[in-house]
């Protein structure tokens, strides 16, 4: 059954018309009235919905069904991403939202190769948020990571609450996350840019509290790393 994100309330046999966007995609589905959608907003489990009227430009549906279906994962991550080009950020938000991340925090780094402001930043955020609702639309989550207007490394550490394990890249660390005894439920996961964080900045995330840990002889991408650390956090303390 298709499955949408909507940014409205749902109620059972509450009747609406459905967002513009996802109008357009039911339309270009062919579907017809009668037929039903899954419907989430974010807000804890799906809806089933049946297609009440089906117009040139507005359809509209008829809310009939709740499941409190909830897929999110027992670990909660914040993924502390420095922005890097388009298509690769536009990947980091897609990936780590499937693989279960719960916030994600962008930030300019020194090395960071792209910068915004004013409304093309504003842009840029909405840009971010509507691939990680198509990719919960996708992965059948029912919670949208928050994705956080974009700050400077010092705000985003600053803004970080103490009770949560911070883990950061580091290719001279020794430490692997597999080293790691302490069940893990809450953590923080620290991404530099292409050109990975200065030294200076490292020196910054250490006095944050952060661990610099080791994933093999490999240098992963940007758009890689976080990724790859989201995965051994699901596998060995998540849900994988």
């Amino acid at each position: 059954m298709p499955r949408f994100f909507v940014d409205h309330p749902l109620v059972l046999e509450s009747a609406f018309n459905l967002p513009e966007t996802v109008a357009r995609h039911v339309q270009v589905l062919r579907m017809q009235p009668g037929e039903s959608i899954t419907l989430f907003n974010g807000q804890g489990g799906e809806y089933s919905a049946r297609i009440s009227l089906m117009g040139k430009r507005e359809v509209g549906v008829l809310v009939t069904e709740h499941q409190p279906i909830e897929r999110e994962s027992p670990v909660q991550t914040i993924l502390l991403q420095a922005v890097s080009a388009n298509e690769r950020m536009d990947f980091t938000v897609q990936k780590a939202t499937e693989v279960g991340v719960t916030e994600i925090w962008p930030f300019y780094s020194q090395y960071s190769q792209q910068r915004l402001s004013g409304e093309r930043a504003e842009r840029r955020l909405a840009h971010w948020q509507s691939i990680a609702q198509a990719a919960c639309e996708q992965s059948g989550r029912t919670r949208v990571p928050q994705i956080r207007a974009v700050g400077t490394l010092e705000s985003v550490l600053r803004d970080l609450p103490a009770d949560l394990l911070k883990l950061t890249l580091a290719p001279g660390a020794v430490t692997r996350l597999r080293d790691l005894s302490t069940p893990v439920t809450h953590a923080a996961v620290l991404v530099g840019p292409e050109g990975g964080l200065t030294g200076a900045e490292e020196m910054t995330a250490q006095q944050a509290g952060f661990v610099g840990i080791h994933l093999g002889p490999r240098i992963l991408r940007t758009e890689t790393a976080g990724q790859a650390v989201l995965a051994v956090l699901q596998s060995q303390w998540g849900d994988w």
